[in-house]
């Protein structure tokens, strides 16, 4: 009994020894097997799906949309893209370093979907070789990184079997959410040589004023941006404001602010038309564009609306030329007047439509992230027209409709805001209308006078053969560079960033009409900006409340200090002092008691504006800062606990 005793505490150290060598024996097989189970599938995977990739970023950065994927399928001849780098421009910017790490996967996506058709090369152009020198002939961008000169390298080369050169002159970083754009637009050019042709008929200086550069008026004269962005898919081509006749090699038609048209012109458009060309129509109840390009010396023009109610009437359509559309989401923040405390406000007739006042069934917007309007009027169908009518741009239901004189001469944005009466409704401000048309015109008018009809004039078309598609939308400053694109020097080169999607709007648009619609499901693609909604609804509506409060105290203090005037004068205006009685010192004290207590109660509504977006400006930040890690630890601390529970209860 005592030897069985003494010898089973001995046994159990020795018998513990054994089991804990078996598990770390097992642990380490299990660990080999798996590097080798991993190193194996890599393999395989690389053997039999070389072009297999899966995409876990947010955005899907890496993924190639269905416009790319179409046009690199559809490639008939093989393109070569040369990817000039410096790798010594990331070593010393890592953020270049990052960015050309995306280019470059982005690149090999496109080799693997074009099945062959697209070649790509990775050129390193060291200082003073040979493939520095190839950059530069080939019309690249050099950059200094330091004091010694030398430059580096970060753009790209197409070519196609004709020899044709597209290139990419430097990747900006800020632009790294159009990337899948700007690659694809370079292989689609380098495969359509050959260029639809867009008309363009405006009272706007679109490609240009040279008066304007005569002058030196530095960003006057220039081309609008969108311009310069359509010529790259089309041959644009100025049609006069006294045209007869559309050129038949015309497809796309783009009337932009055509002021006081003729019956003649109007004409040549409503044939168009009826002939099955493609209409874009931008009218315009004030055009800010045309307001603030006055001459030097010369007043501001008083003539800003346009309008073209013959054809758009006859057509089914209403795009009223005396109103303008007022909206309290997406207003833009502009600097007040002078003598207003508050250095910013809302100025309700520019204002951004976020997504969800975009149509998300129309190729031409569903990909974009808002669209800025200015001074916009309203579009919609007529009564009983035989029309569809599909909105593209919708205000918000926070909208009105005022007279355009309001913004037309002296615009007050804090007038418009303290007077801000929203009735729940939104408007239309662009649309797509699709159907059989009728024509403005029972025949062709007689040609201007002193002008002469057309040779080979054609013949009139009552009606339109099959249904007719075209854009209606009342704001032509949507072409407006201001409202939607940042234009900035580089090293002598012009480089846009756009902050609003105005200018693939209007590409999308075109595109539709001529039939390139490949590339409209990529622009605008990559990080979309995320606003906080009810964060902006909040200040907003305070805002409103603080203007409408305002308002009725300042009027209340300036008839106060109006009766004070009059107190302290004659009957004439003459100096009273010498003769004011009891009853009228008493009532002076009492407007100056007056004056006092509204001055404070101004103050004070100020101060809880003030007080209400700080506070609420705190409290978001301590949720983004606070509440993660807090989430995060109370995580930690309830794995914790269930783990202790589960080994107290396996020790039981």
């Amino acid at each position: 009994m005592s030897s069985t005793t003494s010898s089973a505490p001995a046994a159990h150290p020795g018998s513990a020894a054994p089991r804990r060598g078996k598990r770390g024996l097992s642990a380490l097989v299990a660990l080999v097997l798996a590097a080798a189970l991993a190193v194996g599938v890599n393999m395989l995977a690389d053997r039999l799906l070389p072009s297999a990739r899966l995409d876990l970023t947010q955005n899907r950065l890496y993924t190639l949309s269905d416009g790319t994927a179409q046009v690199l399928r559809g490639l008939d001849d093989p393109i070569t893209l040369r990817l000039f780098y410096s790798r010594r421009l990331g070593a010393a910017i890592p953020a270049y370093g990052a960015y050309a790490d995306r280019v470059r996967a982005m690149l090999d996506e496109y080799v693997a979907v074009a099945n062959g058709k697209v070649r790509l090369e990775v050129l390193d152009p060291e200082p003073f070789s040979e493939t520095e020198d190839r950059a530069q002939a080939l019309g690249l961008q050099g950059v200094p990184v330091d004091q010694s000169g030398e430059q580096v390298w970060f753009g790209l080369v197409g070519t196609n079997l004709l020899d044709d050169e597209r290139t990419i002159p430097f990747f900006q970083p800020d632009r790294e959410r159009f990337l899948e754009y700007d690659l694809t637009r370079l292989v689609w050019e380098l495969s359509n040589p050959t260029r639809p042709v867009l008309g363009v008929m405006s009272s706007l200086p679109l490609n240009g004023d040279p008066r304007a550069l005569m002058m030196r008026q530095p960003g006057v004269g220039q081309p609008y941006v969108v311009m310069n962005q359509l010529r790259q898919f089309y041959t644009v081509r100025d049609v006069a404001l006294d045209a007869q006749v559309i050129e038949p090699d015309v497809q796309v038609l783009l009337v932009a602010q055509a002021q006081n048209l003729s019956d003649a012109t109007q004409y040549a458009i409503d044939q168009f038309v009826m002939r099955g060309g493609r209409l874009i129509v931008m009218v315009d109840p004030h055009s800010e564009s045309q307001a603030a390009r006055a001459m030097p010396g010369q007043p501001p023009p008083t003539d800003t609306s346009s309008q073209l109610d013959r054809l758009l009437n006859a057509w089914g359509i209403d795009a009223p030329h005396d109103k303008v559309v007022l909206d309290q989401r997406g207003a833009w923040r502009v600097r007040s007047d002078a003598r207003d405390r508050v250095q910013a406000v809302d100025y309700l007739a520019w204002f951004n439509v976020p997504q969800a006042g975009l149509s998300s069934t129309e190729i031409a917007t569903a990909q974009l992230s808002q669209v800025t309007v200015a001074s916009a009027g309203a579009v919609s169908k007529r009564d009983g027209a035989a029309i569809e009518f599909i909105p593209l741009i919708t205000s918000s239901e926070r909208s009105e409709m005022v007279d355009a004189a309001r913004v037309r001469t002296e615009p007050s944005p804090t007038r418009l805001l303290a007077s801000f009466a929203p009735d729940g409704k939104s408007r239309v401000i662009a649309a797509r209308v699709r159907g059989q048309l009728n024509s403005a015109f029972e025949g062709p008018p007689p040609p201007p006078e002193g002008a002469e009809r057309p040779a080979d004039f054609p013949a009139h078309r009552a009606r339109t053969e099959g249904p007719a598609n075209f854009i209606v939308a009342n704001d032509s400053d949507i072409l407006e560079d201001r409202f939607w694109v940042r234009v900035q020097d580089f090293f002598g080169q012009q480089v846009t960033t756009p902050f609003s999607d105005n200018g693939a709007f209007v590409i999308n648009l075109a595109d539709t009409m001529a039939g390139g619609e490949a590339l409209v499901g990529l622009r605008s693609r990559g990080e979309s900006q995320r606003p906080f909604e009810m964060v902006e609804d909040i200040r907003r509506g305070a805002e409103a409340q603080f203007r409408q409060t305002e308002r009725t105290l300042q009027e209340r203090l300036e008839a106060t200090e109006r009766r004070l005037r009059e107190l302290r004068q004659g009957p004439q205006g003459q100096q009273a002092n010498a003769v004011i009685t009891p009853e009228q010192r008493a009532e002076i004290d009492r407007a100056r008691e007056e004056i006092r207590r509204t001055r404070g109660e101004l103050r004070q509504v100020q101060l809880e504006l003030r007080r209400d977006i700080e506070g609420l400006e705190t409290r978001l930040r301590l949720l983004n800062i606070v509440l993660v890690p807090a989430l995060l630890t109370l995580f930690a601390i309830g794995l914790g606990i269930i783990r202790a529970r589960r080994r107290s209860g396996a020790r039981a």
